[in-house]
């Protein structure tokens, strides 16, 4: 079954910082040996739930089809209630239809690898136990065997992932679609507690990473987890636009290079990180409020994180590609001036933090005012309030 772990961190496959977290991948490499096919092909894989899987290999120009279902026991077991006990040797399985003039098989083996599950766990997913969440790439031919087999001793040998891969290379005898309920459910149920925690995240790294890859469908700005995300070259517009000139003039230097320059500060040493009092923080471009301390939390990082912005409108996402990594960049909407990065590895929903999002927004104490309920709010602050 899909088990809700409610006391749990959310930890994404893959997680790319400068500063705010560990690195957990590096690089992934091109597959050494990539298949020539000519009309529609095939391709089965296994990685854990089947309904985070099928959803990263929807989004990708050229996949004509995608089913969730099983692979690797026989017909007479291939259903959920009986593949749930870990007894029928199926493994919860996703078949890919495509069009290998538009994507290879090799790219899909590299998305497979490096967004879609974690390859390195053995037996499980995430917060799934059991043979069938099992990693495996079912072949329909010796090709396929092929450029899979090739591929996983390239990413070994590479040490792309902190533990081997355990990733099953098997023979596909047939493939048995699951139940109507489980086709196109990332879909159509965006905000399933299980989807929201486990395979959401999937989604925002496959755009980040690889939006080249993407249908154009999936290229717009739209809304991530209620925030607005911002891809590729997007640009947005904020309702106060100052010159470069103009925000040096108003902002202290360090502030001006982390807000307008996204600089960072070192950790531990900025003035809110160890900050409790109830209060709201505010950007500290425009004054428009940002978080409140019910949402803050003690990450270890050294810096301010929040589980959530005050509201979702407060702040806006961007994919940032800087020194050589993906990260989900956050800025205030007012202004569109760098606040931190967003992460997945933030607590979720507990009788100890309620407020928890399973999100960790990593602020820099410099780009935000601090003001404790009952204190008096600075001019800016004021300013903005009034809307001037």
């Amino acid at each position: 079954m899909k088990a809700l772990i409610l006391g749990s961190i959310v930890g994404s496959l893959l997680t790319f910082t400068v500063g705010c977290a560990s690195s957990k991948t590096s690089a992934i490499p091109e597959p050494p040996f990539d298949p020539a096919r000519t009309g529609t092909d095939t391709a089965v894989f296994a990685g854990g739930c089947f309904w985070g899987v099928e959803g990263v290999f929807e989004e990708l120009e050229g996949v004509i089809d995608v089913a969730s279902g099983y692979a690797g026991g026989d017909a007479a077991t291939a259903t959920y209630e009986l593949v749930s006990t870990g007894m029928t040797g199926h493994a919860e399985a996703v078949r890919v239809v495509y069009d290998p003039a538009k994507i290879s098989y090799g790219t899909l083996l590299k998305v497979f690898f490096s967004i879609a599950h974690d390859p390195t766990q053995l037996g499980y997913q995430g917060p799934d136990h059991g043979p069938q969440y099992r990693s495996a790439v079912f072949t329909a031919n010796e090709d396929q065997k092929k450029a899979a087999e090739l591929y996983v001793k390239t990413l070994n040998s590479a040490k792309v992932f902190p533990s081997p891969v355990v990733t099953e290379i098997v023979p596909l005898t047939e493939f048995y679609p699951a139940e109507g309920y489980h086709q196109d459910f990332m879909a159509l149920n965006p905000d399933y507690p299980y989807i929201v925690q486990w395979d959401a995240p999937k989604i925002a790294q496959l755009r980040t990473r690889f939006p080249e890859l993407l249908k154009a469908s999936s290229k717009v700005t739209e809304s991530w987890r209620g925030y607005t995300l911002i891809k590729g070259d997007e640009s947005y517009t904020p309702p106060i636009t100052r010159t470069e000139a103009e925000w040096k003039q108003l902002l202290p230097p360090f502030v001006y290079s982390v807000l307008r320059e996204a600089d960072t500060e070192a950790p531990f040493t900025g003035e809110t990180w160890d900050e409790h009092r109830p209060g709201t923080w505010y950007s500290a471009a425009t004054g428009q409020p940002l978080f409140r301390t019910e949402t803050k939390f003690e990450s270890g990082t050294g810096w301010p994180s929040f589980s959530k912005a005050i509201d979702p409108s407060a702040v806006i996402l961007r994919s940032d590609t800087s020194y050589g990594m993906t990260r989900i960049e956050v800025l205030d909407s007012s202004s569109m001036s760098h606040l931190g990065h967003l992460f997945d590895d933030g607590p979720i929903a507990s009788v100890e933090f309620p407020e928890g999002t399973g999100l960790r927004f990593c602020m820099n104490s410099a780009s935000m005012i601090f003001v404790p309920d009952g204190g008096k709010a600075p001019a800016l602050v004021e300013s903005y309030a009034a809307g001037k």
